[in-house]
């Protein structure tokens, strides 16, 4: 019997939503982030459940996919990507019966990026975005932190920033599978199986690999230069690839959903001083696992704790713009003179939030260096800036910079 909590999810409502007036909506998202468990639970209403993790319902859905799809009203259809082929008689399906709700499917990859795919649904296919639980979700809290900063409210925080809790939090990350982990090995165990698992069969489905067995290596490379500026020759150069592989491989990862790729923000009026886009990983936990930190090491020495919790705020909000009422792109800024602020969000407007991350309970004046010259060339544009911090108190620091504990970000 499985030990996993149920958590509900804040996608749910975006489902049926989409469901009352889109033919086909697809709901994708890394393996392990909950997918199958949501849907099974919409099937009811939906239709027949199949799941092309099944051999035999792969090999119909590959042999015959406008056979399979005939003798379909409606129906969910799980891990979609391993027969993409499915994806053209669904078409030649809804283009003959419109009506809104009769296919929900799922993905662990990307399908938008396979080719043929994006163009074959156009029109038909809502795509929604199933990111690991958010620490909201966990929490049961119900509040979206974009929204709410934009409209000037910092949330307040849920619960009291403790140390221990912080770190814990931010080693676990979001993954179902992990949080019912209750120890470190056991967890980092379960990562090690994710990754063997997406490499020896996921990976094969989207793309076309000649030496799976360099990708664990170079995913370690990548987790180690974690919210950094991308080098692909330096990236590379670790493993004894050329830039072009390394960029390959990034882009696979990418479409796993194991990392994204964050552009540099830059003012219409200003050259784009630093072009390289920066490597976030999505899960924090899988980060933390991939290098090996330890709550022990955590407590006895800091030094690698920051890259990861910045990934862990990163998750944080790219999972709020998953279901948000408005649109937001999670972007960075760094100039030419070092000065940084890690997370530049902006909403449909071009309105901008700042977004510093500290792991400490301390604020010094140097932490704002880079909020403030943020908001000095966004001008109007600058909505707020925001130092998240591992304290209890939210207070103003002058030019629409707030310092607010990190645990806002799953507040109420």
């Amino acid at each position: 019997m499985s030990n996993l909590t149920f958590y509900p999810r804040h996608i749910e409502s975006r489902i049926t939503e989409a469901m009352s007036d889109t033919p086909v909506v697809l709901l994708a998202g890394p393996r392990q982030s909950g997918k199958t468990t949501l849907v099974r639970q919409l099937s009811g209403s939906v239709g027949r459940y199949l799941t092309l993790d099944d051999e035999l319902t792969l090999m119909s859905a590959k042999e015959d996919p406008v056979g399979m799809i005939r003798n379909l009203d409606c129906a969910v259809i799980d891990e979609v990507q391993r027969a993409p082929s499915l994806l053209l008689a669904i078409k030649k399906s809804v283009d003959e019966d419109r009506r809104p709700g009769r296919f929900l499917l799922t993905g662990s990859a990307n399908l938008m990026a396979l080719p043929t795919v994006a163009d074959s649904l156009a029109g038909r296919m809502e795509t929604l975005l199933l990111l690991p639980l958010s620490q909201s979700e966990i929490e049961g809290q119900s509040t979206n932190w974009l929204d709410s900063v934009f409209s000037e409210q910092i949330p307040k925080p849920y619960t009291k920033a403790v140390e221990s809790d912080l770190v814990d939090r931010v080693l676990r990350g979001g993954y179902p599978e992990a949080i019912s982990r209750t120890t470190e090995r056991r967890r980092a165990s379960w990562v090690r199986q994710y990754i063997d698992a997406l490499i020896l069969r996921d990976i094969r489905d989207v793309a076309s690999i000649d030496k799976l067995d360099q990708l664990p290596r170079f995913l370690h490379a990548l987790a180690q230069t974690a919210g950094q500026m991308c080098n692909y020759s330096e990236l590379g150069g670790l493993c004894g690839l050329d830039s072009k592989t390394a960029a390959k491989y990034v882009s696979v990862f990418e479409q796993m959903y194991l990392l994204r790729r964050t552009e540099v923000w830059a003012h219409n009026r200003l050259k784009r001083i630093v072009k390289t886009s920066k490597l976030q990983f999505i899960d924090s936990g899988l980060l933390a696992s991939l290098v090996g930190l330890t709550v022990e090491e955590v407590q006895h020495n800091r030094s690698r704790f920051g890259h990861v919790l910045e990934s862990f705020v990163y998750g944080e909000l790219l999972k709020a713009t998953t279901t948000a009422e408005s649109r937001y792109t999670l972007m960075y800024y760094r100039d030419t003179d070092k000065v940084e602020v890690d997370i530049v969000i902006e909403n449909a407007a071009g309105q901008l939030v700042g977004v510093e991350v500290k792991a400490s309970g301390t604020v010094k004046e140097s932490d704002l260096k880079g909020l403030r010259k943020l908001s000095h060339l966004a001008g109007t544009q600058f909505k707020m800036g925001i130092l998240l911090y591992n304290g209890d108190e939210t207070l103003p620091l002058g030019d629409n910079i707030w310092a607010a504990p990190l645990a806002t970000l799953w507040g109420k």
